[in-house]
């Protein structure tokens, strides 16, 4: 536990000097829901809602902060690693390489709990914003997609030959993510088509599941994208503990 600590505590100072993940994962979420409470306030988030503009984003919100530290910073943070051969000093060490990782873990979980925080009390705050859903079943969900989403990256940073490929990925896998997923642009008023392929993407089903959570009854159905987020969730997982190079 010393060791976690003392590891915990630079690695964080060291992600933090680097400012990536500050600005993805906590401001860019933060920036992003006040511009939609200015120019949105209480309108309905599209045409028949029950629900605002405002209150159908939080949970999309938080869900993209977890990506962004989940699918973007993990694996290149991972990779980076293994490049560098820290993961392999560490596997002549008395301390389990796999510490290293855990600690990785736990500061990305750290940045998406904190933007969680800023979130609720910006939307609060300045806002009016109140939430009308079930507290556990939003705490068991957004514990599902960052379950979800950190497997996604720790399986590519754990496959990814380099640095390089790996950030390639990251991207490829992020960015679709972020701009069909339904953070920006309502999943309900997207075309049919547009929603198909929406579908395709994990994110999709974690912010359908985390915004039924949020608003309560009636805004979703949300066994299928339990179902969804916990397959992937389980292949990812099974594919970094069986593919994971550490050289």
């Amino acid at each position: 536990m010393k060791a976690f600590k003392t590891m915990l505590k630079t690695e964080l100072k060291l992600s933090l000097r680097g400012m990536d993940m500050f600005i993805f994962a906590i401001c860019m979420p933060l920036i992003v829901l006040i511009i939609l409470g200015v120019i949105y306030g209480n309108k309905p988030a599209f045409e028949g809602a029950g629900y605002t503009f405002l209150e159908q984003s939080f949970g999309a919100l938080a869900a993209i902060s977890i990506c962004a530290g989940g699918v973007m910073g993990l694996p290149l943070v991972v990779s980076e690693y293994r490049s560098q051969g820290i993961l392999k000093h560490y596997k002549v060490t008395p301390v389990s390489p796999s510490l290293i990782l855990a600690v990785q873990v736990t500061i990305y979980t750290l940045y998406s709990v904190v933007s969680l925080i800023l979130l609720y009390l910006t939307a609060a705050l300045f806002f009016a914003y109140r939430f009308s859903g079930s507290l556990l079943h939003f705490l068991g969900g957004y514990l599902l997609v960052i379950l979800s989403m950190f497997s996604i990256g720790m399986m590519v940073g754990g496959i990814a030959p380099n640095p390089k490929i790996a950030g390639v990925t990251a991207s490829i896998l992020y960015f679709p993510m972020l701009i069909f997923s339904g953070a920006t642009l309502p999943y309900e008023v997207m075309p049919a088509a547009l929603q198909k392929a929406a579908d395709i993407l994990p994110l999709t089903q974690g912010i359908k599941l985390l915004k039924a959570a949020t608003l309560g009854p009636g805004a979703g159905q949300t066994l299928f994208p339990v179902i969804v987020m916990a397959v992937v969730a389980a292949v990812c997982i099974f594919v970094s503990v069986t593919c994971f190079k550490w050289e």
